[in-house]
């Protein structure tokens, strides 16, 4: 991913905030048989040594784990997104000379892949998922699901239908192009502009404007 200097996010602790909070991503991987995509949610799994894995599954129909990967796999993580008009710019009714652009968020993830079936580690990995995004549920005081709630030979079946993915993660391009290239007074314009828009993406860049692009 190009990512100039303006835009580009060096600090792990970003692209960790960022991934977590968008939680989907398109899982590539290149093969013999061509260029696979699946878009799945995985989770960051940071264990001792401070080596850090993405953890997911997929169908055991999708072919995707049937195809050896040739070289590294990327995790593609995009956050919102919105069309800047140079319309909401001061600048442009002082020189004119400004262009449309577009502002979003994106992590690409790079990594060795590997997928397994082990009835124990996928169970494991279901489970950390499931809790990990029912929490929320939860903090919010709202009815939540748990594996065990499910019975148990439904569980095994439903098991034996995915394949767990693990990305063991090498390197993390990280991008939030939010305006930062653009003067105090063109920020403001854009925030003002977005802000008022219907979308509720649009609204979203807006606050991430205003504050500096982070996640």
């Amino acid at each position: 991913m190009y990512t100039p200097p303006a835009f580009r996010q060096d600090d792990p602790a970003w692209w960790r905030q960022f991934i977590r909070a968008t939680r989907l991503c398109t899982l590539v991987t290149a093969t013999a048989e061509g260029i696979e995509a699946t878009p799945l949610p995985m989770m960051l799994d940071e264990g001792e040594g401070g080596e850090a894995t993405l953890l997911g599954h997929l169908s055991r129909a999708n072919r995707q784990w049937k195809r050896p990967p040739i070289g590294e796999a990327l995790a593609i993580f995009t956050g919102p997104d919105a069309y800047v008009t140079p319309s909401w710019y001061p600048s442009k009714q002082e020189t004119g000379k400004v262009v449309p652009t577009w502002n979003y968020q994106a992590a690409h993830v790079h990594g060795e892949v590997t997928f397994f079936d082990d009835p124990d580690e996928l169970r494991a990995a279901v489970t950390r998922l499931t809790d990990l995004h029912e929490a929320e549920r939860a903090e919010a005081g709202m009815a939540t699901w748990r594996v065990s709630d499910a019975p148990e030979p439904f569980v095994a079946a439903q098991l034996r239908g995915i394949v767990g993915v693990r990305l063991r993660i090498t390197r993390v391009d990280a991008k939030s192009k939010m305006s930062q290239n653009r003067s105090a007074e063109d920020r403001a314009g854009v925030v003002a502009g977005l802000s008022e828009s219907p979308r509720p993406g649009d609204r979203m860049v807006a606050a991430i404007v205003a504050d500096e692009g982070k996640p």
